[in-house]
């Protein structure tokens, strides 16, 4: 839809202005630094930050009916620095002028409500917000619009240049990065570390055929992560990962969505998403604030975020009732299937604090909480979801077992609506699919297949045909009609099929 085309009285509103004042504030210290530097931990103190408009009180100055005229008309036009996250520009980087926007099709993923069966299986009504449908096929591309948008202007504003962007991975971010990176060749170029033989081929592949630098280092993630905080403190590098508070902004854009998908009744919702490294959850709980506090929601759903019992870090710091005796040990991971969540020692934890405690505050009630589940539960409950007609990744696989735990533990209940973030394209996983089918897992998952859940390709090949059709050896017309017709007849009989009468 063209500009002119909107009625006159939003006309003005649709492509935003550049606005707001946008400082990093230290989380620990509380110490305030200007934007117009990269920064990822306070200098003063070395925490983490959050970004934070000091003017955000002027989004205050429309009315909630005003925002929700303005973001649904926006989602009409087809102006492409308004067509992803930055819809929502004022809430997530008001100071981007739209020509700094890098947009390469993230964000309004689908929402897909599971079908009965499905939901009758999990014991609840739930969706599934499909964030393998971004650009890298995954949830990170929301952080990295915002992220490299960012830099975009501070390389047009003539105050970086010739910028090398780094991240640590277990996939995902390696994979988002170096899309988005390129995109803005030869202004930017990047390198990833990768945990050695811990990253799917189908993961490593991207950032290679992206351009980046890759280097696979010993360890796991937890590892590659001191590496690439080390270069970034040492050297002139950008970092990419969570850490980075842009990216923490762009994934606020979760929550924007699935305000709009729901019409900004977030009332009997629970939000489930996995923990990883953190970020996303704080990225979700601070969307939904902003929107809160303008009025744009009425109601903050609840957030529920999943960790594996081989890697639960923030599970077992919530353990403790008692918010002055909790103290955050790291863990050493095990190998999960939930390969983008196996973090031990999650870089956002400060921020996950601050949010959890403002959230709950704002709830008037505990409204955050953190569930627990096993490899066997993911790898089973993503099957069965992807059989249900879902794109769930092990991520999503996580999600779901979370669900039916939060049922379980009363956390949720049934006249509760529940979204799960399948956070990654479900074939960037096809690995541990395989050898779920093959009953090839080694014995550190603690995966058993069920038998109902295996699936295996059958070769038909008729025992009573001497020649079959071959690559460059195609059959003569006889011998081919005899293998149709005999080829058929196995499978007919394989499916338990009825002649035609």
């Amino acid at each position: 839809m063209k500009l002119q085309d909107f009625p006159q009285e939003i006309r003005g509103s649709i492509l935003p202005k550049p606005g707001g004042k946008i400082i990093y504030r230290c989380l620990s210290c509380n110490e305030e630094f200007g934007i117009e530097k990269l920064l990822y931990t306070c200098p003063s103190c070395g925490q983490v930050l959050l970004l934070h408009d000091m003017e955000f009180d002027r989004l205050k100055q429309r009315t909630p009916g005003e925002w929700r005229k303005i973001l649904d008309y926006r989602k009409m036009s087809s102006e492409p620095a308004v067509s992803g996250i930055y819809r929502y520009h004022e809430f997530i980087g008001p100071i981007v002028p739209l020509d700094c926007v890098v947009y390469l099709g993230e964000g309004h993923t689908p929402l897909v409500e599971a079908g009965k069966q499905l939901q009758e299986k999990a014991g609840g009504r739930f969706f599934y917000k499909n964030d393998g449908q971004n650009p890298s096929a995954s949830f990170k591309d929301r952080g990295m619009a915002s992220a490299l948008s960012y830099i975009n202007f501070l390389i047009k504003s003539e105050l970086v240049k010739d910028v090398l962007a780094v991240c640590a991975s277990t996939g995902d971010t390696s994979a988002s990065a170096a899309l988005y990176a390129s995109y803005l060749q030869p202004d930017i170029k990047s390198a990833v570390l990768l945990p050695h033989g811990k990253v799917t081929p189908q993961q490593l592949g991207q950032p290679l055929g992206a351009g980046a630098q890759v280097f696979e280092i010993p360890g796991v993630f937890d590892d590659c992560m001191k590496v690439v905080e080390a270069l970034a403190e040492n050297y002139n590098v950008a970092l990419l990962n969570s850490k980075n508070a842009w990216r923490i902004l762009g994934q606020e854009s979760y929550s924007y969505e699935l305000a709009q998908d729901f019409d900004y009744d977030m009332s009997n919702k629970v939000v489930f998403v996995p923990i990883g490294n953190a970020g996303n959850i704080t990225a979700i709980m601070s969307g939904f604030l902003k929107f809160y506090r303008c009025g744009i929601i009425d109601a903050l759903p609840k957030v529920v975020g999943v960790q594996s019992h081989h890697a639960d870090p923030v599970y077992k710091y919530y353990l403790e009732p008692d918010e002055d005796k909790r103290k955050f040990v790291p863990v050493t991971v095990e190998p999960s299937v939930a390969q983008a969540a196996m973090i031990g020692n999650p870089v956002s934890m400060p921020r996950v604090i601050s949010l959890v405690r403002d959230y709950n505050g704002q709830s008037g009630k505990k409204n955050v909480f953190v569930v627990q589940v096993t490899e066997q539960q993911i790898m089973d409950w993503q099957l069965t979801a992807n059989r249900f007609g879902h794109v769930a990744c092990t991520q999503g696989g996580e999600c779901l077992a979370g669900m039916t735990a939060a049922l379980k533990q009363g956390v949720m209940d049934s006249s509760e609506t529940a979204v799960l973030d399948s956070t990654a394209h479900a074939l960037k996983f096809s690995g541990f699919q395989e050898m779920y089918f093959d009953d090839a897992f080694p014995p550190e998952f603690g995966v058993t297949p069920k038998p109902e859940l295996q699936n295996r390709p059958v070769l038909v090949r008729p025992a009573d045909l001497e020649k079959v059709p071959a690559p460059g050896k195609p059959l003569e017309r006889e011998e081919f009609e005899r293998f149709v017709e005999r080829t058929s007849q196995d499978i007919a009989e394989k499916l338990n099929l009825s002649p035609r009468k």
